[in-house]
């Protein structure tokens, strides 16, 4: 797994050596109108940012093309690209793990300089935090930012009352009271991907470990075998014998999130699903009639010492391209699509947390309040798992589940993911 992990991180660095000259566009020199391509990630945000790339072609003369593989082939082949040479001008930033090995092989300007100056009053102070790189980061990334983002986004629960029971006036408090009203309404009423379980062992282990210790945990300066871990995966094992999740397993593979928004949103096979605040817009996108849902923010822990913070990321946002025919050109549709008035347009199509801090405390949906109400305590942290342990987490969740494996030899498996990273 490692060894795989470095060819893709060495082909990138090799290939991030050469830049690409055949964009097609052409420059003002030749009196040819700039075409810029932008690589889109996001299911939900697609119609926005098409909508978007439209109305800036319309004010400026510049060409904007989308492309939009989807999520599940979104890396496959932005990984193809980089290590053809042939990126696009600007692509859409992922999870730092994920994009560690594009911004060390150069294919990611640095913002630093562009946001220290009015461009970086367009974002809340945390997304600018949670953007940055700094000197000794546990991915080896430069330090800088490479990435600028129109959304904040956080992880939680999405609720159907009417399947579950519970009342979003009369939320439950503690995660034995959630996990007590899931169980009453029904045997498999919740479900969580294995993709996305290293986002809910983080912000559920918030109840026991500060922001400190998590990070240290992640740079490899703390063990993993500790009680505040331990009762974070013990949180899988209580919903297991609970009866919550359906098929008494965790939904795995490439679309795994995806098959699990899909049964919440279009099917309802489910009642209750743990997601990222982009599941809404999804939601929105793909089961538009669907609206009679709300979100929830993590319950605490009973027992717990600390106050829970929810995962902060940076959401959806652009990089872009140095190394392209226009990057100056680049820097100016991102600089332009980050605005206020375009991160409203997201914020009301596509039912997103926006990242400007005046539009974030207007009013929201139901369905994006429980996120929002983690935004002021979620993690800011200067690590991030390593590939290694991210991979070990979905893997061994699973295992868990299944029986396969207890909490204590989760907990060894990641400490030696953790020290084959160091």
């Amino acid at each position: 797994m490692a060894v795989g992990t470095l060819a893709i991180a060495s082909s990138l660095v090799l290939a991030g050596c050469s830049s690409s000259d055949d964009s097609g566009a052409d420059d003002g020199a030749t009196g040819g109108q700039v075409e810029l391509t932008f690589m889109n990630q996001s299911r939900g945000q697609e119609a926005a940012l098409t909508e978007l790339a439209e109305k800036y072609t319309e004010e400026t003369g510049v060409k904007i093309t989308i492309d939009s593989p989807g999520p599940t082939d979104y890396l496959p082949k932005l990984q193809a690209k980089a290590q053809s040479g042939d990126m696009p001008d600007v692509y859409s930033s992922f999870n730092a793990t994920d994009m560690a090995g594009f911004y060390k092989a150069g294919w990611a300007m640095d913002l630093s300089d562009e946001l220290a100056g009015e461009w970086g009053e367009n974002f809340s102070p945390a997304v600018i935090e949670l953007s940055t790189f700094k000197d000794g980061n546990n991915l080896d990334v430069p330090a800088g930012i490479y990435t600028a983002h129109w959304e904040v986004q956080t992880y939680g629960f999405l609720v159907d009352p009417d399947s579950t029971g519970l009342d979003q006036a009369k939320a439950p408090e503690t995660m034995d009271e959630f996990i007590d009203g899931i169980a009453a309404s029904g045997d498999g009423n919740f479900t969580v991907a294995s993709s996305l379980t290293p986002q809910l062992i983080q912000s559920y282990a918030s109840n026991w470990l500060t922001n400190e210790e998590i990070s240290d945990t992640f740079d490899g300066k703390l063990p993993w075998e500790s009680d505040g871990w331990r009762n974070a995966f013990q949180l899988l094992v209580d919903m297991k014998d609970a009866g919550i999740l359906a098929n008494d397993a965790l939904p795995g593979g490439q679309d795994d999130n995806p098959n699990v928004e899909t049964a919440f949103f279009n099917n309802q096979e489910v009642g209750s699903i743990f997601d990222a605040s982009p599941g809404v817009s999804v939601g929105l996108r793909t089961a538009p009639d669907y609206d009679s849902y709300f979100s929830l923010a993590l319950p605490a822990a009973a027992d717990g010492t600390q106050e829970p913070r929810a995962l902060g990321l940076a959401g959806k946002g652009a990089v872009i391209n140095p190394k392209g025919d226009h990057p100056e050109e680049a820097l100016a549709f991102v600089k332009w699509l980050t605005e206020p008035d375009q991160q409203r347009v997201f914020a009301e199509q596509a039912w997103i947390l926006p990242s400007n801090p005046e539009l974030l405390e207007g009013e929201l949906p139901a369905q994006l309040a429980g996120f929002a109400s983690s935004i002021e305590t979620m993690q800011v942290l200067e690590n991030t798992p390593t590939t290694d342990v991210n991979n070990a987490i979905k893997r061994d969740a699973q295992s868990l589940v299944l029986g396969e494996m207890t909490v204590d030899e989760v907990l060894a498996d990641l400490q030696a993911a953790q020290d084959l990273s160091q």
